[in-house]
């Protein structure tokens, strides 16, 4: 594909580099932003400068936040009993979009996966112990993807979290195996919820 602009072959090499978007598409957005306004433009380059610099993981939770502690770590009416457990902020918005679920997050930040070279040591894993030692969680609810990799995520959590004598459930496998949770549908991820198992039946079950 040549350019008849160094500008805009810059600006689609640029929009290339976000997850899946090829040149076809990123050469349709790079034009659409040409026929807007300047003002527009310049609104969102405003809007990805501030998100870069000034973006903060929740102290609490590890979840995108604006602040120190996120809106839902501060929502003191959430269900102060109930910690979901899940890989990244993606889930978050997932399991929040279905309404079903009115307790606190804890964000891993990925999965272990010695493949990719991420370890244990590589997780929010210490920040969740200490969560659960403060005696107040009563149930650790694992809400990662169906993958063989979350399934040795949420074995690895579950052994740490064994001397506290906590309760521990997995959400039901209306998701299918291999499945990421931001890609399932609100209904079954909600119902997945909803339907979650004890975290000893699904080891049994595999």
């Amino acid at each position: 594909m040549e350019f008849s602009s160094k500008l805009l072959e810059n600006a689609v090499s640029e929009i290339t580099q976000l997850p899946g978007i090829g040149k076809r598409t990123a050469l349709r957005l790079a034009l659409h932003l040409l026929k807007l306004p300047k003002e527009n433009t310049t609104d969102l380059t405003q809007s990805l400068n501030d998100l870069r610099e000034q973006i903060n993981f929740c102290t609490s939770c590890h979840n995108l936040s604006d602040v120190p502690l996120c809106e839902i770590c501060a929502n003191p009416k959430r269900d102060g009993s109930l910690l979901c457990v899940v890989e990244d902020i993606r889930d978050v918005i997932a399991i929040e979009s279905t309404d079903q679920f009115k307790g606190y997050y804890h964000v891993l930040g990925g999965i272990i996966s010695p493949i990719d070279g991420v370890g244990p040591q590589d997780l929010n894993l210490e920040t969740l112990e200490e969560k659960v030692k403060k005696g107040e969680i009563k149930e650790i609810i694992f809400a990662l993807s169906a993958t063989m990799e979350a399934d040795t995520t949420n074995f690895y959590i579950y052994k740490i979290l064994a001397p506290y004598n906590i309760s521990t459930s997995a959400i039901a496998r209306g998701i299918p195996v291999g499945d990421e949770l931001e890609y399932t549908d609100e209904i079954t991820l909600g119902r997945s919820i909803l339907k979650r198992v004890p975290y000893e039946n699904s080891i049994s079950d595999k």
